[in-house]
């Protein structure tokens, strides 16, 4: 298990990473709607996240961030099977996919 300040530093990556994708769909015109629609998902569980983030509670950290990571792969699944897809949206998925599967892996 990662110490409670490890988890922060994670957590408070993964929020601006989170952002940036979330940005960069309401940036983009040809976001597809179920990519914005799973982004702004993630987004949402990232910030009601806060609290389980700093309750040093292991059991509920690791639920919330397996869910996450979930979410994490939805978006990842629905960036492969859009053909249309913009290329700089594509890669911002990756980065949140990779962050969040990163974070879960560190708290197994």
């Amino acid at each position: 298990m990662l110490q409670a300040n490890e988890i922060q530093q994670r957590y408070s990556h993964l929020q601006q990473t989170i952002g940036e994708a979330e940005q960069a769909c309401k940036a983009s015109q040809d976001t597809p709607p179920e990519m914005r629609a799973c982004i702004e998902r993630i987004s949402r569980e990232v910030q009601q996240a806060q609290d389980v983030m700093q309750s040093n509670d292991e059991a509920r950290i690791v639920q919330c961030v397996d869910s996450l990571e979930d979410m994490g792969d939805e978006a990842k699944r629905i960036s492969r099977s859009m053909p249309q897809m913009p290329a700089h949206l594509e890669a911002v998925v990756t980065r949140v996919h990779a962050e969040l599967s990163d974070f879960k892996h560190k708290l197994h």
